[in-house]
């Protein structure tokens, strides 16, 4: 999955891929500096196991898919609706 974020900022940004790549590891460094731990985890292993879940929930319109909902997530976490 997180290939194709590279990909996604690159493209979106009109930035070379190596360049969308430092923007990409400082975000999510930045996030999971800021995250509980357990959530860090969570993230690695989301951008590590490609674009498929196991989730069996159904697949939503987020057009960040599986990233979005993660976010949506860790804003309830933290309190935001």
């Amino acid at each position: 999955m997180a290939n194709e974020i590279v990909k996604m900022v690159a493209a979106k940004a009109n930035l070379s891929e190596p360049i969308a790549q430092i923007a990409v590891d400082t975000v999510i460094k930045f996030l999971k500096g800021k995250l509980p731990p357990a959530v860090g985890t969570t993230l690695d292993t989301l951008l590590s196991s490609g674009s498929k879940t196991t989730s069996t929930t159904k697949k939503s319109d987020n057009p960040l898919g599986d990233l979005g909902n993660l976010a949506g997530t860790i804003g309830s976490i933290l309190g935001k609706k």
